[in-house]
């Protein structure tokens, strides 16, 4: 299994699933001093440690309740011609991902190729399932583990159906990241293309109770991928590291995660609820009704100006505001 470098630095403490292997990593902030509060000492990481288990990760991966980490870089969006490399027409299987398309795409960018394809394959295959593929031209082994099973029939070889296009489309747009080198843990909801819920509890909606975005679309086509608010807007002293879905006040109009688009109207306007109310089952956007993936956050991942810890979304100045927050992160000029 090919394994890479993470840059771990020394501030806030975050789960990153590296390789099918949960990992305490620290993600970097400002230069600014250590604020009063923030995790830094031994006892600190553990009791950390300790808190992510209980909220449903656990210490060889994802639990199985559709519990998932972003970090799909933005680049990673485009596919790089997914949906001209054999892939969609040759399916998940064991024989698509050997096809001589599929290795010419992957061999273009293996890095990129890797980090997409370990979404892919979450997104459309169920857990306990996995896919690997052996590099022509290096003789590495790549192991992609599936997770949410969104796309069964394309995940055994056959075809993408468009519906599966759609699903797959909207979890890698679920799972995109700003800031890809950073991992938060989701509550990922939604149906997959035979009708199936994502499995989820009652205790993982308490443990996630922060509403936050609809994602839908399609990646293997020209139709685009979408993103709508779902929760409350972020006030001016909010941040999180999930820029893409939930803005800070005042960004919520700006296309900052291209080719994620950010619309206009929020979820509720445009999307169709499922029958016990939890979660969209379909959007409509451009005159297509889409199958749709919901998400939510856990409360400690929305980040407040003012809570003692200098967030890595946070900015010195002589304000309360997240881009100018004094009390946590000083008021010296970042480097």
């Amino acid at each position: 299994m090919k394994t890479g470098s993470i840059e771990v630095s020394r501030r806030q403490v975050l789960w990153v699933r590296h390789v099918g292997v949960v990992l305490l990593m620290m993600v970097a902030t400002s230069a600014c001093g250590p604020a009063d509060g923030a995790f830094g000492s031994e006892a600190s990481l553990v009791q950390a440690q300790e808190l992510e288990v209980g909220d449903g990760l656990s210490h060889k991966g994802l639990a199985l309740n559709g519990l998932s980490l972003n970090g799909l870089s933005l680049n990673g969006l485009s596919l790089n011609g997914l949906s001209l490399n054999g892939l969609s027409l040759n399916g998940l299987s064991l024989e698509g991902l050997s096809s001589p398309e599929f290795d010419a795409w992957f061999q273009t960018d293996p890095e990129l190729g890797d980090m997409v394809m370990r979404y892919v394959v979450g997104c459309a295959a169920p857990a306990g399932v996995s896919r690997t593929y052996t590099s022509s031209s290096t003789g590495t082994t790549y192991v992609w583990v599936g997770n949410l099973g969104l796309a069964p029939d394309w995940t055994d070889g056959a075809p993408a159906t468009l519906t599966e296009q759609r699903l797959v489309s909207a979890c890698l747009g679920a799972h995109a990241s700003k800031y890809h080198d950073v991992h938060i843990p989701l509550s990922v909801l939604g149906l997959s293309a035979t009708g199936n819920p994502i499995p989820y509890t009652t205790g993982e909606l308490q443990q996630f109770p922060e509403k936050e975005a609809c994602f839908f679309g399609n990646l293997f086509n020209s139709e685009g991928i979408y993103v709508g608010n779902d929760g409350r807007p972020l006030n001016g002293a909010e941040s999180t590291a999930r820029a893409c879905a939930l803005s800070s006040h005042g960004n919520g109009k700006k296309q900052e995660c291209l080719p994620l688009v950010r619309v206009k109207r929020d979820c509720a306007k445009i999307c169709t609820l499922d029958a016990t109310r939890t979660f969209y089952v379909s959007c409509t956007y451009n005159g297509i009704t889409y199958p749709a993936i919901t998400t939510r956050l856990r409360e400690a991942d929305i980040y407040t100006c003012g809570d003692g810890v200098c967030q890595f979304t946070e900015k010195p100045g002589r304000g309360s505001t997240y881009d100018s927050c004094a009390r946590d992160c000083g008021t010296c000029s970042s480097p």
